[in-house]
């Protein structure tokens, strides 16, 4: 296979994992050995992968909040989504742009955005969600194929929320995000990190690794390499908190580790922030702030 970031096919096999979510079907994990790029291989088909979504489990599609682990999901959504706001707001103080989301889901985040002000495009692949973003938010999502059809140069914002691992296309996304992005405007991009404390003890149990929905497992390292091929320039690491400790939950659900378990993945998400705290790159999940290379 060749590779997406610098089109090597100098690869190896990085680590055997599995699908814990859904079907248990194994699935390789692979390395670019040139730029340490890893990736799901072989990985489902833009036609073959929708049954891998398809589970009222699987949360970023889903407003159920039966079980703890769905409860404090939401919670901690409810949480992120008044800080990921805040932040958006910072970067442009004043003033109320033009925004394109990516991946919206059940449409929270594109609402809270429109409540603020802005002008929101927020494009969804799964009808289902964007049912329920209708139902639930009285907000319009587009299929993702509108992405195609956008004008240039017409958004300052682009977000992707743990999107970007998902796509198949992932090259052409890079490419048509220059061409919509205003010349000052920003590409925020938030995926989980493979280089963390958290993905480095748990191994092929790291629940953000969740293949083969995860199609690309970025570190800060490759994500730069990706930027770079496309002329984007990495101008802020944020760390994703909350997401050491949700990940290392799920993790130690798929050991089946039982009580001692939770207790171990609350010390295991504390570990990782500290990481953290010396050096963002090390966070468990990164938003990255991105802006078209000078």
């Amino acid at each position: 296979m060749i590779c997406k970031i610098c089109n090597n096919n100098n690869t190896s096999l990085k680590q055997h994992c599995k699908d814990y979510s859904l079907t248990q079907e194994p699935f390789d994990i692979w390395v670019c050995n040139t730029c340490n790029f890893l990736y799901t291989y072989p990985a489902p088909s833009k036609e073959q992968i929708a049954p891998y979504y398809h589970f009222p489990e699987y949360i970023s599609h889903s407003d159920v909040d039966k079980g703890w682990m769905f409860k404090l999901y939401h919670k901690v959504r409810n949480r992120t989504l008044e800080q990921k706001v805040k932040w958006i707001q910072s970067l442009f103080t004043g003033y109320k742009g033009n925004l394109l989301e990516i991946g919206a889901g059940t449409g929270a985040f594109a609402s809270a955005m429109f409540k603020k002000g802005w002008e929101v495009t927020a494009l969804e692949p799964d009808a289902g969600s964007r049912e329920k973003a209708l139902l639930n938010y009285d907000i319009t999502l587009h299929p993702i194929d509108t992405l195609q059809h956008l004008p240039n140069h017409k958004f300052d914002v682009i977000t992707l929320w743990h999107v970007l691992e998902h796509v198949h296309d992932l090259t052409e996304y890079l490419q048509i995000f220059k061409r919509l992005l205003k010349p000052n405007g920003r590409l925020i991009i938030a995926v989980p990190n493979n280089d963390s404390f958290d993905a480095n003890y748990y191994k092929s149990f790291w629940a953000a690794y969740d293949v083969p929905r995860h199609l690309y497992h970025f570190t800060p390292h490759s994500m730069n390499l990706l930027c770079l091929k496309f002329g984007f320039k990495i101008v802020q690491y944020k760390p994703m908190w909350y997401d050491s400790f949700y990940v290392s939950l799920l993790s130690e659900k798929y050991k089946k580790s039982g009580i001692l378990g939770t207790m171990r993945a609350f010390i295991i998400g504390c570990f990782s922030n500290l990481k953290t705290l010396k050096n963002p790159k090390k966070a468990s999940s990164i938003i990255y702030e991105i802006k078209i290379g000078e």
